[in-house]
């Protein structure tokens, strides 16, 4: 585009480029358009940032690319789902407090209801060709978590140092496969990146972005977080309240997520199938079905609600967990955005969110072994299902969806073979 070409609604919204988005809109338009991106966004946190890029940037012009640079960093940075945290931040820019409850609203709405409604039907079917289907799930899961951490380790590992790290990390969740363990290898992670990553190369900062938030806000939602993250766990210790015991381990889960919302999954194994709330086989054809839906793969804590056996379940129980398990990184996101310019350029904490991130391609690696590969791959035939489905999706690069739908299919197929 040429400067004559160039329309008055064209210069506003580049003119400000590096200074913050463009002017606030209403609450609605915001549920709407994330909705939309909510019913139709396939592909993972990834792909998830290619629609907000071409939806937010490129179609309705409510930041420039230097602030979605800006935010897509700091929720990288961030424990938390990453691209939730993106879409709720730019909510948050565009219509304040309850533009950023709109957007998650309308992004993590429409898979949180399927996975529900899957939840009620799993619990109601029966037959061989049913059990199958269900197994090709947890099946698919195999080839998932496999395809992101080769995908991860590509990215995240690749030195030496790096693949140490995630290789410590991984011994370390096996050698204790507990919440303890998970949280051992990403504070090894922390350090290591301190002590090896120092003098690794970064690519210099985006352009400063102001962020409308003051920073008494940020730090009453810091402490907040804190706060139920400490105070939580105590509280369903003393009280013997399942409801209380639920939203701690949820909450807990989403505070601890680093490097995208696969990793949920052995911290969400470790909190529900380690008490007994739920069988493991029903965890993993959840997880199975969480890759068919679109949107952020945290709302695989609706399918959890509402499934566990110990009261509240149900609609009610699917609420709880999903609130719990993303609160943590909004109000991680809301009270980093005034300090992120600033902290981003210190060489320490990139040296270890780069230890953290290779951490977690470990962490990744142990789940993938246990509990995913042993509960689900049972047989030869098994093992021949989750390597087509990696095929299908290393290698073919087809849509998760249809991935899952093969892998569903084939399962029901060999159940009746």
């Amino acid at each position: 585009m040429t400067g004559s070409d160039m329309t008055a609604a064209d210069a506003a919204a580049t003119s400000g480029a590096g200074r913050g988005p463009a002017p606030a809109g209403s609450v609605i338009e915001v549920f709407l358009a994330c909705l939309r991106l909510g019913l139709t966004s396939f592909g993972g946190p990834i792909a998830h940032l290619g629609y907000y890029r071409s939806e937010f940037v490129v179609r309705r012009r409510w930041l420039d690319e230097h602030s979605f640079a800006d935010l897509v960093g700091l929720c990288q940075f961030l424990p938390g789902p990453a691209s939730t945290q993106t879409c709720f931040s730019i909510g948050l820019l565009r219509a304040g407090y309850a533009g950023g409850l709109a957007a998650w609203a309308g992004f993590a709405l429409p898979s949180a209801l399927l996975l529900t409604l899957f939840a009620f039907g799993a619990g109601h079917l029966h037959g061989a060709a049913w059990g199958g289907l269900l197994h090709g799930l947890q099946v698919v899961a195999v080839a998932v978590v496999a395809q992101a951490v080769w995908s991860m380790a590509r990215n995240l590992c690749p030195d030496r140092p790096r693949a140490g790290i995630a290789v410590c990390a991984t011994l370390i969740t096996l050698s204790a496969p507990t919440a303890i363990g998970q949280i051992a290898a990403i504070l090894f992670g922390t350090l290591a990146g301190l002590v090896l990553l120092r003098k690794v190369e970064s690519a210099p900062p985006a352009s400063p972005v102001a962020f409308p938030i003051p920073p008494r806000a940020g730090v009453i939602a810091l402490g907040l977080f804190a706060f139920l993250l400490v105070g939580l766990p105590l509280l369903a210790a003393a009280v013997p309240n399942h409801a209380l015991a639920m939203i701690a381990a949820f909450y807990r889960s989403g505070a601890l997520v680093f490097g995208g919302g696969h990793v949920v999954l052995p911290l969400l194994q470790a909190a529900v199938v380690g008490p007994g709330w739920i069988g493991n086989s029903t965890f993993l054809a959840g997880y199975g079905a969480a890759q068919a839906v679109p949107g952020p793969i945290f709302t695989f804590a609706a399918y959890l609600g509402a499934t566990m056996g110990p009261a509240p379940n149900g609609w009610l129980g699917a609420a709880l967990c999903l609130v719990a398990i993303f609160l943590p990184g909004l109000l991680l996101v809301t009270g980093m955005l005034p300090f992120w310019d600033r902290l981003r350029r210190r060489r320490k904490v990139q040296a270890a969110m780069r230890g953290v991130n290779a951490a977690v391609v470990g962490l990744l690696l142990a789940a993938l072994y246990t509990p995913v590969w042993t509960s689900a791959i049972l047989g030869a035939k098994d093992f021949a299902l989750a390597l087509l489905a990696f095929a299908l999706l290393a290698v073919w690069r087809l849509p998760s969806w249809v991935v899952v739908l093969v892998a569903a299919l084939g399962g029901a197929g060999l159940a009746l073979i």
